[in-house]
């Protein structure tokens, strides 16, 4: 039997929210140790936001290159070398890894590599890379569990070993033929776009009836129609049926549409069909910990487990999957610790998907208005109405936010277009600190730059029952 080490604080998984609670933890002078199964900081750093938007920068430049003379600048022999962009996303993600081990390497923190198991009430059993056995009992216990890409069931598909996001990001080859099995958030349309971008024939396969299926319909059709100019098949209503052949070689799916049976022939596949908490098979139900239909652990709106002394956070609690909730998590587990009053109800979550043009959302959209039957007024601009698009010759996209009926509230915004992240940040911190659109209208905000738009966008609401008549 393996001694048991006792010790004040366990944090089972290393991502975003486990690691700043562990560093919390012992900038406080209270013992914790984390243990990790394979990626210092987590899939962010590694294998997931930041190397995705490295490559997709290298296939942003590789556009550029090929639409040069649009620019007035001849690129004669431009081309795409894998291995270079590669190598690229490699030196960046091995200089994140070096900052966290530096701010592992800290007074009251053990960082241990290995296999997670819990064994009892708040105790972990870490099966290490050298085949030995750690065992560790804390008085209270974070899992930060993450997921996994989710294979779909359909015949075949398992045995072509298809690509997932992981597999994608150390491609040092260039697919003749992708096929992207999903057209959602968010491997499936930067993966797609990206790789057309290097030079891949893409076919995506979407099972829905749009891309991107938690957008307003409008926004999933623009998406679709700048797909379809650069030159990606995107094909909805994709019920596959089967897969066959060897991904990496060459690969033959079978999909039905109501438009009748098509076979497709590619090189690759690319599985984004969504995500699989890692929550299986490691001792959580046999620890009181409860889980629900669908795998993701039952949490509080302060992300407390049914266990006594066990938080969970991320994306195995069920938190929207995003890096930037996973952060948030961290804050409300946090902040309860110290005594204080923080809840994951209601939060403003911004998300952007890191296609070009960028699709950002907060807030409502307007299929969510009609759901939940609130009136609205909606402001809709095409960002070939911005200054700042005109003159980067990026105009392909719209931007439109929703304002309650009756009053000047902001309700929500939507932008597809150049640097969307960014302006979005400017609507989030406005409906954050309760300001009516009337401030963003009338702003004075740098020319010539993308937020300078909502300017032109809010000079165009129709005015509501409720609004200011002096507005």
């Amino acid at each position: 039997m393996n001694e048991t080490l006792h010790i004040e604080n366990v944090v089972l998984g290393g991502g975003e929210a486990g690691k700043y609670i562990a560093w919390e933890l012992a900038r406080q002078g209270r013992p914790v140790v984390v243990i990790e199964q394979a990626l210092i900081g987590g899939s962010c750093p590694n294998v997931a936001c930041l190397p995705s938007k490295n490559i997709i920068r290298s296939a942003k430049v590789a556009d550029l290159a090929r639409r040069g003379a649009a620019y007035g600048v001849r690129v004669e022999s431009a081309s795409v070398e894998m291995e270079g962009v590669r190598r690229r996303k490699r030196e960046m993600v091995d200089g994140l890894i070096e900052t966290h081990r530096a701010k592992f390497a800290v007074p009251n923190l053990d960082f241990q590599f290995g296999d997670g198991l819990l064994v009892g009430p708040r105790t972990v059993e870490a099966r290490l890379p050298d085949g030995g056995r750690k065992r560790f009992a804390g008085e209270r216990l974070f899992l930060n569990l993450g997921t996994h890409a989710t294979i779909p069931s359909v015949r075949g598909l398992a045995d072509t070993a298809p690509l997932t996001h992981v597999g994608a990001l150390e491609l040092g080859r260039l697919p003749s033929h992708l096929v992207v099995l999903g057209g959602g958030y968010y491997v499936g349309v930067e993966f797609a776009q990206a790789f057309r971008r290097f030079g891949s024939k893409v076919t995506v396969l979407e099972y829905g009836g749009q891309l991107l299926g938690r957008e307003d319909p409008d926004v999933a059709e623009a998406v679709r129609a700048i797909f379809e100019e650069d030159g990606i098949d995107v094909v909805l209503g994709a019920n596959t049926q089967f897969a066959e052949g060897r991904s990496g070689d060459r690969v033959r799916l079978r999909v039905k549409t109501e438009a009748g049976e098509r076979t497709i022939e590619g090189s690759d596949i690319l599985v984004a069909a969504g995500r699989t908490p890692n929550t299986r098979g490691i001792g959580l139900e046999e620890a009181g910990i409860e889980l629900d239909a669908h795998g993701f652990i039952k949490v509080d709106d302060r992300l407390r487990t049914s266990a006594p002394g066990v938080w969970a956070m991320g994306e195995c609690a069920g938190s929207p999957q995003f890096t930037h909730v996973a952060l948030d998590d961290f804050r409300v587990v946090r902040d309860n610790l110290a005594g204080k009053r923080r809840s994951t109800q209601d939060r403003l979550v911004p998300y952007c998907a890191f296609i070009d043009p960028q699709l950002a959302r907060v807030g409502l959209d307007e299929t969510a208005a009609q759901r939940q039957r609130i009136e609205v007024r909606v402001a809709r601009l095409p960002m070939s109405h911005v200054l700042r698009a005109r003159a980067l010759g990026e105009t392909r996209g719209f931007m439109k936010m929703l304002l309650d009926a009756n009053s000047d509230r902001i309700l929500g915004f939507t932008m597809l277009g150049v640097d969307a992240g960014e302006v979005l940040a400017v609507v989030q911190t406005a409906m954050l600190g309760g300001l009516p659109y009337t401030i963003l209208r009338d702003a004075i905000l740098t020319h010539p730059t993308m937020a300078e738009g909502l300017n032109v966008l809010l000079a165009t609401v129709p005015l509501g029952s409720g609004a200011r008549r002096d507005a």
